[in-house]
């Protein structure tokens, strides 16, 4: 059963070995928690409801309840704490086209506010309920997620918004296919928010992103369905897809999805290497990439983060046999991991892995073998569930990305880290903070940081601490040439950024979009764009 009020399975748990209990209390002090409300106390915190029940939706506690807020770190504090402010009025789950046109005529005839909702994995705000006079319907699309055709002559597979990672890839691979798409969110994020929110996978160096993949579908909109046939490729005028992409339920509700897919791979596997140090680790990766070795995943993980991983992996005694032997290598402080993969026919992936070596051994690099690599992919999906244990031991971390240009990635990195780290001082706060390069371009490179810090006295102050903390690499990140969002979309915790990366003119183009389909402003008001 999933959990109620955090991610995932309860089930599933990724356990904090003692020695990463130990690690972080020397660097930010003992942990301490908060009471968690029980989920009694939480639906007994659920208003009712301001729509009469109606076949198309539910109105009951428990399903507004569950569909009420995402996984950002102010949606963890407020279900940790059971007081979320806002709920959706009622909660649809469509199972067809026709029924989904039927909840946007309610919601014209009835005055009311409509938020689409996916597997509920947002980061950013997209599908929170805002505090609104008209009723608030959220639609979640979790029973449309059949494969509805695959061309097998084209690559074009055709499925329901709400399918799952789990879902997408289990369809095709009983086909002999694969989508390729893997965000860390993968378990229970769907097809459409992938698209509505512009996603990456881990392995978009060999997939692409979802805009690659993205081939065509329909937005269903007040102004009627939006229809985009595939084509490999068109110069008849500019491209609709990109008015879907990053849309995030600001322009209608994604009703079909056609996505580009691939044979199975023959062989696949993931490689750890040590790199000396940070300058070495930047240049090397980059240059791998725009050397076009063709690899299917690139992440760099910088010094903080490869100690702070090996500190939390456990066995202590094979890790320090492990700083050992790398340091007789060379590796040893400051040193950077590198996980890469190979993906395709074994011979391709046994040139790419000569060459890979070739390259990384120039500057240092000492090959692990496939076994980190094999950790890495094992636990590639779980890395989320480490919020939960930490939050068990006493402590909270959240996450936060851009991209840039190469000339500007180490200078902007290091500018995040430290608004970060420094945030709490006035407090005597310590913050733990540590970075990966994920996705890498010829051009530039996306920046993935992780953050840990004590929670305050309680939950509002623990809250105030994050925006604090937000604010301040937010606003680092538009003052430093970086994008609000490499890959966790706008929602409303972006929405204000989005302007000093867009501009004027753009601005005004993008509300324009809005008010053509949807001249009411019924469709997730305040996210994207703020109202």
């Amino acid at each position: 059963m999933r959990r109620w009020n955090g991610w995932g399975e309860e089930t599933t748990q990724m356990e904090m070995p003692a020695h990463g209990a130990a690690f972080l209390r020397e660097r930010l002090g003992e942990g301490h928690t908060l009471p968690d409300a029980s989920l009694d106390s939480a639906l007994a915190r659920v208003p009712a409801s301001r729509l009469a029940p109606h076949p198309l939706y539910s109105i009951e506690p428990r399903d507004r309840l569950m569909h009420a807020r995402g996984q950002s770190l102010p949606d963890w504090l407020a279900l940790r704490e059971g007081v979320l402010g806002q709920y959706p009025d009622a909660v649809a789950l469509p199972e067809s086209v026709e029924q989904i046109r039927q909840l946007l005529a309610l919601a014209d005839s009835a005055d009311l506010c409509l938020i689409p909702y996916g597997g509920g994995t947002s980061v950013a705000g997209h599908i929170n309920p805002p505090a609104s006079l008209r009723p608030v319907l959220t639609v979640s699309l979790a029973h449309m997620g059949r494969l509805l055709d695959l061309d097998e002559q084209s690559l074009i597979a055709t499925f329901g918004p709400g399918a799952s990672g789990p879902q997408v890839e289990s369809q095709l691979r009983a086909k002999g296919y694969t989508l390729g798409h893997f965000p860390q969110s993968w378990e229970l994020s769907t097809l459409g928010g992938w698209v509505a929110s512009r996603s990456s996978g881990q392995q978009s160096l060999r997939y692409g992103r979802i805009e690659q993949l993205f081939a065509g579908g329909t937005l269903e909109t007040f102004a009627g369905p939006l229809e985009i046939p595939t084509f490999p490729a068109s110069a008849a005028g500019p491209d609709l897809r990109e008015v879907v992409l990053g849309s995030e339920g600001r322009f209608g509700i994604i009703s079909e999805v056609k996505v580009r897919v691939s044979a199975l791979p023959e062989d696949e596997r993931f490689y750890g290497v040590f790199l000396p140090d940070w300058p070495r680790a930047l240049q090397a990766i980059r240059q791998l990439v725009q050397a076009r070795v063709p690899l299917s995943m690139l992440r760099l993980s910088n010094a903080m983060e490869t100690q702070t991983q090996l500190a939390l992996a456990g066995h202590p005694n094979q890790i320090a046999w492990l700083e050992r032997y790398l340091a007789l290598r060379g590796a040893g402080e400051g040193k950077c991991l590198l996980t890469f993969g190979v993906t395709g026919n074994r011979r391709q992936n046994a040139l790419s892995l000569r060459q890979a070596r070739q390259h990384l051994k120039a500057f240092g690099g000492v090959f692990t073998g496939t076994l980190l690599g094999k950790k890495w992919q094992q636990n590639r999906f779980r890395f989320p569930y480490l919020r939960e244990n930490l939050w068990q031991a006493g402590y909270v971390v959240d996450t936060l990305e851009t991209a840039t240009d190469w000339c500007h990635v180490d200078g902007l990195l290091h500018a995040i880290e430290a608004s970060l780290r420094d945030c709490l001082a006035a407090e005597g706060e310590r913050v733990h903070v540590f970075t990966h390069l994920s996705h890498v371009y010829g051009e530039g490179s996306s920046i993935y940081t992780s953050y840990v810090f004590r929670p305050a006295a309680d939950y509002p102050a623990t809250l105030e601490r994050w925006k604090a903390l937000k604010q301040a690499a937010s606003r680092t990140i538009v003052e430093n040439h970086g994008t609000i969002s490499h890959q966790h979309g706008v929602g409303k915790d972006h929405a204000p950024y989005l302007p000093r990366e867009k501009g004027e003119l753009a601005m005004a183009a993008l509300h324009s979009l809005s008010r053509h389909f949807d001249p009411a402003g019924r469709l997730n008001p305040g996210t994207l764009l703020e109202d």
